[in-house]
């Protein structure tokens, strides 16, 4: 059996389970999932938030300001659906725990996986400087975090440098 090395934010392998009810899957990533090396959850579906659902975003700071009880997250119809976000991010980070997994692939600027960039808090399609709930977590908790862009750079990088230096 393969060892399993990343948890993937599941929108990325094809599940519909995106805010929008489709899902944002990379074929690159959808092949280490099917190669056994990882498992696929979706952290707002474990914090209980149906697909679709209303797009999210957080309010008066980031992820770890969330957790902090400092900053919310707000859908678009203004229900805060902070304690959503962080149930599903201490699900995400609980499995991650149990297969002893180092690191997380995560959708690029989600209120819950967003690594470095999220939306503004505007719903006006803007990005600042932030961490979603689940990448503040789990980055509290030693585990590397990956966007889908960094995921396949560093690892198409590595091959194509292993193929360069393999002549």
């Amino acid at each position: 059996m393969a060892k399993v090395k990343y948890i993937i934010s599941a929108c990325l392998i094809g599940k519909n389970c995106f805010y929008d009810g489709k899902s944002r899957k990379d074929e690159k990533i959808k092949e280490i999932f099917d190669s056994g090396h990882a498992v696929a959850v979706c952290p707002e579906q474990l914090g209980n938030l149906p697909t679709p659902r209303s797009p999210s975003e957080i309010f008066g700071g980031d992820g770890y300001d969330v957790l902090k009880g400092k900053a919310f997250v707000f859908n678009k119809e203004g229900k805060d659906v902070s304690v959503n976000f962080i149930k599903g991010a201490k699900e995400f980070l609980s499995i991650a725990k149990e297969n002893k997994i180092k690191t997380a692939i995560l959708k690029s600027n989600s209120p819950s996986c967003g690594k470095g960039m999220i939306y503004d808090g505007t719903f006006r399609n803007k990005l600042r400087k932030g961490d979603g709930v689940t990448a503040a977590l789990l980055l509290k908790n030693n585990i590397e975090i990956l966007t889908e862009e960094e995921f396949i750079l560093t690892r198409y990088a590595k091959k194509s440098n292993n193929k360069t230096t393999s002549r």
